[in-house]
């Protein structure tokens, strides 16, 4: 399915009123992350730029060095061009254990042409099964763009270009589990998947287009750092502290309204209204969708 994006290009405008959204600061990613693996598949340029590479033998992967606990973190991507059908590139808060906390964006490839998937989940002690998948108004492969999660006590917002695309509030009152416990590590690796990612397996990776790059800036946080068990938020992260804005930030009338745009526009699925695979009733917190 190939997107027509110029004839979006007047709603865009009215929508996105020109909110692409560039971090002012960007930390030296010598600083702030390690590459974990890849074996040189991965590389840190000048302090400001990172790479991840997949090739037949391997792909790559990188993780930051701290822990957060509630924070708004921005990290600006470019995607692998050309015919990435069969990759993916993951980037995701996660915690440790059985009992995990994840934040996921993924990105799944496709043929020269055809969109990109962006493919969004939240995990909760250890549940996920939370997907929400969207087209994007843009070739997320021809330049950087900036992805963001918002995550504080009582929502987490995923961002792109500063539009909200996907808002998941915390329905801890109706017995729905909330990341809200346990510290994230920022992931990111680029991998093959092409026994499921690209239509569903049927489109395998071409190996002849390899090695496949994608390309990070940019990243800023504005977070609660958790380190030897205390956040540099002060006793409790949920307490926040000066200009902790963000720990009780939500979604403002225009903002609601471009989050209405996208999910009405460019939303693919949502679990939410998936009754095939909810027979018995959709999830309690879709209640709050």
């Amino acid at each position: 399915m190939a997107l027509n994006i110029s004839s979006t290009s007047t709603t865009l405008s009215a929508f996105i009123l020109l909110a692409v959204y560039i971090a002012t600061t960007s930390a030296d990613f010598n600083n702030e992350f390690d590459i974990t693996w890849g074996e040189g598949r991965g590389k840190i340029i000048n302090g400001d730029l990172l790479t991840l590479s997949l090739d037949k033998s391997s792909g790559s992967g990188f993780e930051s060095r701290n822990e957060y606990l509630f924070g708004k973190i921005d990290m600006q991507l470019k995607l692998v061009p050309g015919n990435s059908a069969g990759t993916v590139t993951a980037y995701y808060l996660s915690s440790k254990g059985s009992t995990w906390d994840e934040i996921d964006f993924e990105f799944l490839g496709n043929l020269s042409g055809d969109p990109y998937i962006l493919h969004t989940n939240v995990f909760s002690q250890g549940k996920g099964n939370r997907e929400q998948q969207f087209y994007l108004w843009f070739d997320p492969t021809a330049d950087f763009h900036t992805y963001s999660i918002l995550w504080n006590p009582q929502r987490i917002i995923f961002s792109v270009d500063g539009t909200p695309i996907r808002e998941f509030k915390n329905a801890e009152s109706i017995g729905v589990p909330f990341p809200k416990d346990q510290a994230m590590r920022i992931h990111s690796s680029l991998w093959n998947a092409d026994d499921w990612a690209t239509r569903g397996g049927l489109v395998k990776t071409d190996w002849s287009q390899a090695p496949f790059t994608a390309s990070y800036r940019n990243f800023k946080a504005d977070a609660c750092v958790v380190a030897s068990g205390k956040s540099s938020c002060g006793g409790s992260a949920s307490s926040g502290g000066n200009n902790q804005t963000w720990l009780s930030e939500q979604l403002d009338n225009t903002k609601q309204e471009r989050l209405r745009w996208v999910q009405k526009n460019y939303m693919i699925y949502n679990y939410c209204s998936d009754s095939k695979r909810f027979p018995q009733g959709f999830p309690p917190e879709c209640q709050m969708a």
